[in-house]
């Protein structure tokens, strides 16, 4: 039998080549739209192509001319995280630009999740409320964000009760929750492993500390599973309240990660046929 091992050697130094080279084209083309004059360079009258020479964009990154050009000629050298943040900041990359270029280099980001938290953009919020299933969408500290009728309808008027909503506050300190989530206490522990999978990467983030310290405090619930440093994905399935008006319904719990909020989740709670006809007649 002929051996593979070599073909993937090959394959994979292929593949190293091309990326390698998208990287230097696309730190080429970012380079090209950068003003001198933003950079506080002169415009200068001689320049032959637009945006930053090689030279004057590895001195405001603090790198060598030759090691960058190196960069951009997709030869095989190794590019720290630092360098590839600053190369990101002098070229100004957007979000997505910012990913792709860690992408490309195989290396994490260091200000991963660390940009501005701005305000949910309004399509998703109507996105939302077209939604028939109760659905809301969820930030990285599991502020509620938006919400559709049906699921206020299903939380008895939680989160418009809320000032600031926020489901693990919900759960652990507004004594409704007890009454509404069938099998409350397994359901709480694993929200809390939900939870800490979500917020481990923002652990240092001032939003995350302070909902994780408030919790801490205020639920000895919270704290005891928190010690246990479990750690699962928030995953659908199966979910039951007791709701105050309609009895016990059913769920299925689908969660979906937001493309353009990546710090955020879209979950939906679809129900059976009966438990949506029973809704409909009480209604």
């Amino acid at each position: 039998m002929q051996d593979s091992k070599p073909g993937m050697a090959a394959s994979a130094e292929q593949a190293g080549s091309a990326r390698r080279k998208a990287l230097g084209d696309f730190l080429r083309r970012a380079r090209a739209r950068v003003q001198p004059e933003a950079m506080g360079l002169p415009a200068g009258a001689r320049r032959r192509t637009p945006g930053l020479r090689r030279e004057e964009l590895a001195q405001l990154c603090g790198i060598s001319v030759t090691w960058y050009t190196w960069i951009e000629q997709g030869r095989d050298v190794s590019v720290s995280a630092g360098v590839l943040a600053r190369l990101a900041s002098v070229l100004s990359l957007a979000r997505a630009e910012r990913h792709y270029l860690f992408e490309l280099a195989e290396c994490a980001d260091p200000d991963h999740g660390r940009d501005l938290i701005t305000p949910l953009p309004a399509r998703l919020a109507d996105c939302v409320h077209s939604i028939t299933a109760p659905a809301y969408i969820l930030d990285r500290c599991w502020n509620v964000l938006a919400r559709n009728a049906p699921l206020l309808r299903l939380f008895d008027g939680w989160p418009d009760r809320d000032e600031s909503p926020n489901l693990l506050r919900y759960i652990f300190l507004d004594p409704a929750a007890r009454e509404l989530v069938v099998d409350w206490e397994q359901r709480a522990s694993r929200v809390v492993a939900e939870f800490r999978a979500d917020a481990g990467a923002h652990a240092d983030e001032a939003d995350v500390r302070t909902v994780l310290g408030d919790l801490l405090q205020s639920s000895a619930v919270f704290a005891h599973w928190w010690t246990r440093h479990t750690v699962v994905d928030r995953e659908g399935g199966l979910r039951e309240f007791n709701h105050p008006h309609d009895g016990i319904l059913h769920y299925q719990q689908i969660t979906f990660r937001l493309a353009t909020r990546p710090d955020c989740k879209l979950v939906m709670l679809l129900g059976n046929g009966a438990d949506s006809t029973a809704r409909q007649d009480a209604g």
